[in-house]
């Protein structure tokens, strides 16, 4: 029996807005993308807009092979759950695209799986790409790169993937009966597109979020200098300023009386802040490496102007792509980001629905601020981050998150 994953997603501009959907059917063995579909559908909910993915990628792998198995992976939470039954669909709307997906393939033959939507890239850029087309007025049309590898040579293993992944596709396209929509096959897409606007805050019946309070530790030495401090230097203690604003931020946090639970980078600007908040709210405080800042190899204890001095060419190239690390084996913030990620997810599944404070460095707070906006990864070079300021980002049940607060340093004044 074929075995496919279905990657699927929706967005809507507004919610409702301008919205559209995308879903990709890959090979789980090689992960090689077997179709695409896409289709701007006017003005919808975010929420529509991802059950007509699910329905549109549920379709084309049927069309690819009635009998395989298929494994749904979605960002939207609300999905997963309520197909996979453990939720109830409550919403007028939600109950006849649920019973439809449902219809498209037999019960035993499809699970769901929620995944992070950084991990659903593929089906996100599609769903953006179609809503793009839609603002022009357009339907969303597949890439010319797949024409030009679909009339590649017969007589190689690649082209005869494509030629088998092109055949179903025919049978995709006419399997989804809407004229709009568009389903093709292509080779695997770069992935990087912009996510849809989170709408975890209108959805009736997610629950309580998880409340991430993020806190940058209090000043050290090197930090009113502006030189780089990371995780491969030297690990300076907080200065006696750094230690009055732990103190002011314990006390503030105290007043307001949410946090639940003290999470800290192992760095021990982060951990001797942590200790002075955990004191006065009674907590412990847990250590989670995933949160530890930026390694900056050569650059460590450098101010900015003197990595342009000794390392020009390194420098530009960090500044141009975040897969670029500093110079000496430094870490690169694509690097950074899955690390934090990681983390991320970690602690959702340890914490949900409760309000945690997480004390960490500036580039792990802008990274988590940065995801959930569904921000591009310049994004962190235009955030300011002051020592010991707050930021405050939901996640709720579906997988979406909003930014409540950003760099606010109102009780150091």
């Amino acid at each position: 029996m074929r075995q496919f994953v279905v990657e699927a997603d929706g967005g809507s501009r507004g919610n409702p807005g301008p919205a559209g959907y995308g879903a990709v059917v890959l090979d789980p063995v090689t992960g090689e993308t077997l179709a695409e579909a896409a289709e701007y559908i006017g003005v919808a909910t975010n929420n529509v807009a991802e059950y007509k993915g699910l329905i549109a990628g549920l379709k084309a792998a049927k069309a690819l092979d009635p009998a395989a198995k298929v494994r749904v992976r979605m960002d939207s939470k609300l999905v997963v759950e309520q197909m996979s039954g453990r939720w109830k669909i409550k919403h007028p709307d939600m109950k006849p695209l649920a019973a439809e997906a449902a219809r498209i393939l037999p019960t035993g033959q499809v699970t769901y799986e929620w995944i992070p939507r950084e991990k659903n890239k593929h089906a996100d850029r599609l769903a953006n790409e179609a809503m793009d087309a839609g603002k022009r007025g357009r339907q969303w049309e597949p890439s010319a790169s797949t024409a030009a590898l679909s009339a590649g040579p017969a007589d190689t293993d690649a082209a005869r993937v494509v030629g088998d992944a092109a055949a179903g596709a025919a049978r995709a396209r006419a399997a989804l009966a809407a004229p709009a929509a568009a389903v093709a096959t292509v080779p695997a897409p770069a992935r990087g597109a912009s996510a849809a606007p989170a709408a975890g805050w209108s959805a009736p019946d997610l629950g309580t979020p998880t409340t991430f309070v993020l806190l940058r530790h209090g000043e050290t030495a090197l930090t009113p200098e502006k030189r780089f401090s990371g995780s491969g230097g030297t690990d300076p203690e907080l200065s006696a300023a750094g230690r009055r604003q732990a103190e002011q931020v314990a006390a503030a946090l105290a007043a307001r009386g949410t946090v639940q639970a003290v999470v800290s980078s192992p760095l021990r600007r982060c951990r001797e802040t942590a200790a002075a908040v955990a004191g006065r709210l009674g907590l412990d405080v847990r250590i989670e490496e995933g949160l530890r800042e930026t390694d900056f190899g050569a650059w460590e204890g450098l101010t900015f102007a003197e990595v342009r001095e000794r390392h020009p060419d390194d420098l530009d190239a960090w500044l141009a792509s975040p897969k670029a690390a500093p110079t000496g084996g430094g870490e690169s913030f694509a690097s950074v980001t899955r690390r934090v990620s990681a983390a991320r997810d970690r602690l959702l599944t340890a914490y949900a629905g409760r309000t945690v404070l997480l004390v960490t460095h500036v580039t792990p707070v802008k990274t988590l601020v940065r995801l959930a906006l569904g921000a591009p990864p310049e994004s962190l070079f235009r955030m300011e981050l002051s020592a010991a300021s707050l930021s405050a980002v939901a996640y709720y049940g579906d997988g979406n998150a909003s930014v409540r607060l950003l760099n606010d340093t109102a009780h150091l004044r």
